[in-house]
């Protein structure tokens, strides 16, 4: 119990120490600004409707669906081929 405690305490000791390096570097409060910015820039976003996103959701499937196709009947060709061939 002893030992677990100790490890807890120079754990929180450690991220102190880097918490209070980050902070005096001012690399804290770039991270902040950063993260207002984004929330700012989100907001201006238009988001899709749920019947857009479920359009574009089946658009996707069907997409990757057909090109899984066209890949494995054109490998499939393609080993036949050599097949013939050797």
């Amino acid at each position: 119990m002893n030992k677990e405690l100790l490890k807890l305490f120079i754990w929180a000791a450690v991220i102190g120490v880097v918490f209070v390096a980050l902070w005096r570097k001012g690399y804290l409060l770039r991270f902040s600004n950063y993260l207002m910015e984004t929330r700012e820039e989100l907001r201006k976003c238009t988001w899709p409707t749920f019947d857009e996103l479920k359009g574009s959701t089946i658009v996707v499937m069907v997409t990757i669906a057909l090109m899984g196709g066209f890949t494995v009947c054109v490998d499939f060709v393609i080993s036949q081929l050599l097949r013939f061939i050797t």
